[in-house]
């Protein structure tokens, strides 16, 4: 196993799991938010599920590399999660906001478990690539949901508009 290779899939494993915690916030914080859109708010919550089996996940792939989790990553995506959500929770189109943002969000775990994927040869951590795979197909169900999800959610939020007026 080269050094190089190791040391950036363990960085990425890292990041990896800073983002995912990042999402569980965005999820938390935006679930206590959608009483008004049942479907979002069930997808959301299965989601936070597969997010946290996510995180195991990472979990052990470090430590199968005699690694750990980074505190101060985990700690500062957490916080800036927490931020965003308060940000768009005063966005009278909020429901619109998550639902853009959390699509670019699937699209970068996409991305970022791709990359580890891409990895686990070079960084002799084959076995790694069965973790890694099962959460990239929830992260690519969950982007295609939102995908094909933007116009019912639009069109949700202009009858709630509506209705309100």
């Amino acid at each position: 196993m080269t050094n190089a290779a190791r040391d950036t899939f363990i960085v990425g494993l890292r990041n990896a799991h800073a983002m995912e915690i990042q999402a569980r916030e965005l999820m938390e914080r935006q679930s206590e938010r959608l009483d008004e859109y049942p479907e979002v708010k069930t997808k959301l919550a299965a989601h936070l599920q597969e997010t946290n089996e996510q995180l195991k996940r990472l979990e052990r792939c470090l430590e199968s590399c005699g690694e750990s989790t980074s505190t101060l990553k985990d700690t500062a995506q957490s916080v800036l999660a927490n931020m965003q959500a308060m940000a768009h929770a005063t966005a009278g189109d909020e429901i619109l906001k998550n639902t853009f943002a959390n699509n670019a969000f699937e699209n970068f775990e996409i991305a970022a478990y791709k990359s580890l994927l891409a990895l686990c040869d070079s960084a002799g951590v084959s076995g790694a690539k069965a973790e890694l795979e099962a959460s990239l197909k929830e992260e690519q169900r969950m982007a295609a949901w939102i995908d094909s999800n933007v116009e019912k959610v639009t069109r949700e939020f202009l009858e709630h508009q509506r209705r309100a007026a």
